[in-house]
């Protein structure tokens, strides 16, 4: 068997836009996907998150379907514009209940609560003030996360900041793919240092709050950057994208510092003049942990990007190859080698920041079959992989502490709506039943012996 240290924190995940539905009930008002989603052609199918998986009705119901798993942690996120929908001011009473219930419900299931303050609900009435690009928002995001965390921070273990802030700047303001769905390159560079400025105020905010013993964290979706060639050109389309897919906010966080290549590569789109001084000091606030997404590697040479680009700067100098191997239904490919990658890459750098998986999963053509059994092989064996991937890590000296699992439900999938399946519970969306898929009970035993079989 290969077993996992004692202490180790097996979780699932979820997200507040793409499960709780109830999107306009008990004070809560849109958010920039409420809006994204109900614009035509944005998402497939016309989809939005406004019933989801209804978990706001059926919280209750999914804590029971954790228990039964042996989850010892559960990764959701907050709603801002359920507790403050404005994005400013007092906050909502019954938004605030409803996740004190949720908190005091997993307490008592035996489930230790993870909370993330922004999973990319930015409320709608900030983003029409200028969203992400303009400084103001990292101050309301810092009086949002003070708010939440006076009221729940009795409850809640560890909490983190942002969830991959990487995807809301560069695919919510670069490519558009995401919301609010623009298409502005300085937009993205100015949005990614306020995300960061907004991370270190929140950090700053929760521990004036927090008790002494609460983890503060922040989630990164960093790239496993790989050159298709050892050419100098790919390598430099590799230390590229290692820029603006990773540096941009490593650096700041964990170092008090811009990339300066990064600056010198963007320097025809801008000075970098909304740094202001101080800034790097604010980024950087000393974290517990990072929190690492991963699904699959990122390759790259030289050459062009088609289309809008969430890169920017690196457009006509960059382009994006298929990884080989197997693909997921996203037409991703799996391949564990680069979660280990970024696993010993941090180990490196940043030798005293303890790492957790905060997402990790696969999204499959999963079905219910006649007798209601849901099978998802490929998924199981996709675990397996980069459950092995860690346990290799752990054994070179990475200080992994946890893994929590994407995604507990199917869900709304941002721009995919609901074609896709990541999660290990099917749900069927018309009913809302819940049917708890191979995959599942495959989770469950591995919690239960403390490690993977074999």
């Amino acid at each position: 068997m290969r077993s996992f240290p004692s202490g180790f924190r097996w979780g699932t995940a979820t997200a507040a836009y793409q499960i709780e539905g109830a999107a306009a009930e008990d004070g809560r008002t849109p958010s920039i996907w409420d809006t994204f989603s109900r614009t035509p052609g944005k998402v497939r199918n016309g989809d939005t998150g406004d019933i989801a998986a209804d978990h706001y009705h059926r919280m209750s119901e999914d804590i029971g379907l954790m228990k039964d798993l042996g989850v010892t942690d559960y990764r959701f996120s907050v709603a801002w514009p359920r507790v403050q929908p404005t994005g400013r001011g007092p906050a909502v009473r019954k938004g605030l209940d409803f996740y004190r219930r949720m908190v005091d419900e997993l307490r008592a299931a035996g489930i230790r609560p993870v909370a993330t303050l922004y999973h990319w609900d930015l409320p709608q009435e900030l983003e029409d003030a200028g969203g992400w690009p303009q400084r103001e928002t990292a101050e309301r995001f810092a009086e949002y996360a003070g708010i939440v965390a006076g009221a729940l921070g009795d409850g809640v273990a560890t909490w983190t900041t942002l969830n991959e802030p990487w995807c809301a700047a560069f695919l919510g303001y670069g490519s558009g793919v995401h919301a609010p769905g623009r298409t502005d390159p300085v937009a993205a560079l100015r949005a990614a240092h306020h995300l960061n400025l907004a991370h270190g105020r929140a950090v700053q905010a929760l521990r004036a709050v927090l008790p002494a013993e609460s983890e503060v964290s922040l989630t990164l979706n960093l790239h496993a950057v790989r050159a298709l060639t050892d050419t100098e050109a790919d390598r430099d389309a590799a230390r590229r994208i290692d820029a603006l897919g990773n540096r941009v906010f490593l650096d700041p966080v964990f170092h008090g510092r811009l990339p300066g290549d990064l600056v010198a590569d963007t320097a025809d789109l801008t000075d970098w003049s909304f740094v202001r001084d101080g800034d790097l000091e604010v980024t950087s606030a000393p974290v517990d942990s990072l929190g690492i997404n991963y699904y699959s590697p990122t390759v790259v040479a030289a050459g062009t990007h088609e289309g809008p680009s969430p890169w920017p700067g690196a457009e006509s100098r960059v382009r994006f190859e298929p990884a080989p191997g197997p693909r997921t239904a996203m037409d991703w490919p799996v391949d564990e080698e680069g979660l280990y990658e970024l696993l010993t890459r941090l180990r490196d750098e940043l030798p005293d920041v303890p790492l957790v998986i905060t997402e990790n999963g696969a999204a499959y053509e999963d079905y219910a079959d006649p007798e209601g059994e849901v099978h998802d092989p490929e998924r199981v064996a996709y675990l397996d992989r980069h459950l092995t991937a860690v346990h290799r890590a752990l054994g070179d000296g990475v200080d992994v502490r946890g893994y929590f699992l994407w995604s507990l439900l199917d869900n709304f999938e941002w721009a995919y709506g609901y074609s896709k399946r990541f999660g290990i519970v099917h749900v069927d969306f018309a009913s809302q039943r819940r049917t708890p898929k191979d995959s599942a009970r495959w989770y469950a035993e591995v919690i239960a012996r403390g490690g993977l079989a074999g």
